[in-house]
């Protein structure tokens, strides 16, 4: 019976030896449990729109396809601005046209006119300055009347306002329209050429190309539909630019400095131990807080976003992989 007690007393001290070994390899292990924040990759995605308003004509790729910056993507028909440019490029050149009229001042014709009027008035007034001037001589000698001399005075001085007057009418006939009217006729041209330009700006949309290298993750509209000015027709992804973004709280900051460097892993192309470079450091919003309890000691930790960029090109890094990052390892 002692000795039963004793095998019972020993297999108790056993198990009991077994399960605190077991115990504190289990906190060891615990106490030793790595650090790994998960974050995904994200890159610029640029909405290709038009000023345009129209009908998809033709789309010259499709989803998925890899473009290159200035490569054409997409083809919009406007009837409706085409006819509005042609009235504007219509307008311009009248526009243009009334303008060289005014430039070209007075017809030949009409200076001629003015000139030989001009000119027969000026005889007319030495004729009447000489006429003038004899029978003022013999008007001093007591020859002619007073009333005679005073008619001829008269008539020279018509002759001299005749004279003034046809000249002021050749001079406006040479110097054409006035000013006024010149500045005005040019500012017609610029409306209209203003008119000119903005149109053809919206039909230079209706070939909408790739503003940057990239791949066309989704299209929209299907081809034949009506799109609006400025309604997204596709999105350009611009993978050079893929990058990490982390989440990390506050007490996690230590790892990460601005310009420092860690490594990740992206599992979804089978890549371990990528180096990142940081080069934004951000903090989130109140609602990203972590929330103490309150306990002696603890306080709120805020979250800040980081964005990191690989430090060589990683092939096939696309948006929404996933970056595990063990700080342990840092």
């Amino acid at each position: 019976m002692e000795k039963s007690k004793k095998i019972l007393l020993y297999a108790f001290l056993g198990i009991l030896l077994i399960v605190l070994i077991i115990s504190a390899v289990g906190i060891i292990n615990l106490g030793h449990k790595p650090t790994i924040l998960q974050g995904q990759v994200e890159s610029t995605e640029i909405r290709i729109s038009g000023k345009l308003p129209g009908r998809i004509d033709s789309f010259l790729v499709q989803e998925g396809s890899n473009v290159t910056k200035g490569q054409p993507l997409v083809l919009i028909n406007s009837p409706e601005a085409v006819a509005k440019y042609q009235q504007v490029a219509a307008m311009e050149s009248v526009a243009k046209f009334q303008n060289q009229k005014v430039d070209a001042g007075t017809r030949k014709q009409i200076i001629e006119t003015a000139k030989q009027l001009w000119d027969k008035t000026k005889a007319d007034l030495s004729l009447a300055k000489i006429t003038y001037e004899r029978i003022n001589r013999l008007y001093k000698d007591s020859v002619v009347t007073s009333q005679r001399n005073d008619e001829v005075h008269t008539l020279y001085l018509s002759a001299v306002a005749a004279e003034k007057a046809a000249h002021a009418q050749y001079q406006m006939a040479v110097d054409g329209a006035q000013t006024e009217d010149k500045e005005s006729a040019k500012s017609l041209v610029a409306a209209a050429q203003g008119g000119v330009n903005e149109v053809s700006s919206l039909l230079k949309d209706s070939l909408l190309c790739a503003p940057a290298d990239g791949q066309i993750s989704n299209i929209f509209p299907k081809r034949g539909e009506l799109v609006g000015a400025g309604m997204p027709i596709m999105n350009l992804v611009v993978l050079s630019d893929a990058h990490a973004v982390l989440n990390v709280r506050e007490d996690l900051m230590p790892h990460f400095k601005m310009g420092g460097k860690f490594k990740g892993d992206v599992p979804a192309i089978d890549k371990k131990n990528i180096e990142f470079e940081i080069y934004y450091i951000s903090p989130m919003g109140s609602f990203a807080t972590w929330r103490s309890t309150k306990e002696t000691g603890s306080y709120d930790l805020r979250t800040f976003e980081i964005h990191a960029l690989p430090t060589n090109p990683v092939p096939d890094l696309r948006p929404g992989m996933s970056v595990l990052v063990n700080l342990n390892e840092q």
